[in-house]
């Protein structure tokens, strides 16, 4: 890791900053709320992790940039990816429904 640039610390350092607030997150809302019974709950956790899975598999990847290792953590971002996507649709699929029941409420 000597022979890193500036930019690429840069990069690494706010990268597990990031993670940090990620896992920070997750463990408080564990703490502090059933997260795991509402499909809400479920999501922001999820989504929380998979961002922290990004940012941690940045400064993996830095650390191993080639060989087996690298190759692992590839496929495991690209998984990860996948998850983003599908935590993504699950949290419009949300928004759409608490829309709709929002203005099924109020009779507009």
């Amino acid at each position: 890791m000597r022979e890193m640039s500036v930019d690429m610390w840069v990069n690494v350092s706010a990268s597990v900053l990031a993670t940090l607030a990620c896992a920070v997150f997750v463990a408080t809302y564990h703490v502090k709320a059933a997260w795991w019974r509402s499909e809400v709950g479920r999501n922001l956790v999820g989504f929380a992790a998979a961002v922290g899975a990004l940012c941690l598999y940045t400064v993996l990847v830095t650390v191993w940039p080639t060989g087996c290792v690298a190759v692992v953590l590839r496929a495991l971002r690209t998984l990860v990816l996948l998850a983003v996507g599908l935590l993504m649709v699950q949290r419009t699929r949300l928004l759409l429904r608490a829309q709709r029941e929002s203005r099924d409420r109020t009779g507009v």
